[in-house]
C-alpha cells in the first residue's frame, strides 16, 4: 500500500467474505469487519448498551416523521477500530427509498463513549439511507463519523432514491479511524443470530466479519 489510506480503504478479495445465503433474500448479513451487538427493540439497546439519555431513532436521523417505521425497532450496532476493512456493504436487498446527510460533531464513538451519558450517536456527523425490502420492511442503515473519521462516504448509487441495492453490495467508505455504524429493522420484522443475541445481552461485542449472517426475516410483526 503506498498510503495508510491506501491500507485504510483496502478492497477485500470476494472470496475472502463469501456472502452468507446468497440466494436467500431472508437473511440479513453482517454489514461490515467490526464488533457486533444486536438487540430487538430500541428499548432494549438503550438499557443496555447505548446509555446516552437522548437516543431514539428520531433523535439519530432527526426527523420523527420518518423515524415511525422503525418506532422500538430491533437494531444492530457495529463498531470499526482503525485497523479494520472500512467498506460497508448492504445488510439485505432492497430499494433506496430516501438519503439524507446529517452535519455535527466528531466525538470518539468506542464502546465506552458510546456507554456514557453523552448523546454522541445522535451528536456525531452520518449519513442515512433507508432501504424498502420485502421481506425485513424498511431497513435503515446509518454510519456514523467518529473523531479521527475526516469522512463518512456513500457511493452513489446508495443515495440515489429507486436504485436497487443487492444484499452485500458495497454502499460506502469511511476514511481513516474507528467508526460505528447503526441498522434497524422495523420491530418483529427480524430474528437475530442466537449466538450474536446470547452475548449482546450480556453486553459483549462479538468479532464478525463482513457477509456473516446476522438474522433472518419474519414473515409478519409480531
Amino acid at each position: 500500500y503506498g498510503t495508510f489510506q491506501d491500507f485504510f480503504i483496502r478492497h477485500h478479495k470476494p472470496e475472502a467474505r463469501p456472502l452468507c445465503a446468497p440466494n436467500d433474500k431472508k437473511k440479513a448479513v453482517v454489514v461490515a469487519d467490526c464488533r457486533i451487538v444486536v438487540y430487538p427493540t430500541v428499548e432494549k439497546t438503550r438499557k443496555l448498551w447505548v446509555k446516552g439519555n437522548q437516543f431514539t431513532i428520531a433523535n439519530l436521523i432527526r426527523d420523527f416523521d420518518r423515524s415511525k417505521p422503525w418506532d422500538n425497532g430491533a437494531v444492530a450496532c457495529f463498531r470499526l477500530s482503525p485497523q479494520d476493512y472500512h467498506r460497508y456493504h448492504s445488510p439485505v436487498d432492497g430499494k433506496v427509498k430516501w438519503f439524507k446527510q446529517i452535519p455535527g460533531d466528531y466525538f470518539e464513538v468506542d464502546p465506552i463513549a458510546i456507554r456514557s451519558s453523552v448523546n454522541i450517536l445522535t451528536e456525531n456527523a452520518r449519513c442515512v439511507a433507508c432501504l424498502e425490502t420485502k421481506e425485513f420492511g424498511e431497513v435503515l442503515f446509518v454510519a456514523v463519523g467518529a473523531s479521527d473519521v475526516g469522512t463518512v462516504e456513500f457511493h452513489d448509487e446508495t443515495m440515489t432514491a429507486g436504485e436497487h441495492i443487492k444484499k452485500g453490495q458495497e454502499l460506502g467508505l469511511f476514511k481513516f479511524g474507528g467508526s460505528t455504524i447503526m441498522v434497524a429493522f422495523e420491530q418483529g420484522r427480524i430474528k437475530f443470530d442466537e449466538v450474536l443475541e446470547r452475548w449482546s445481552h450480556n453486553q459483549i461485542m462479538v468479532d464478525v466479519k463482513v457477509n456473516n449472517n446476522m438474522g433472518t426475516a419474519v414473515s409478519e410483526k409480531q
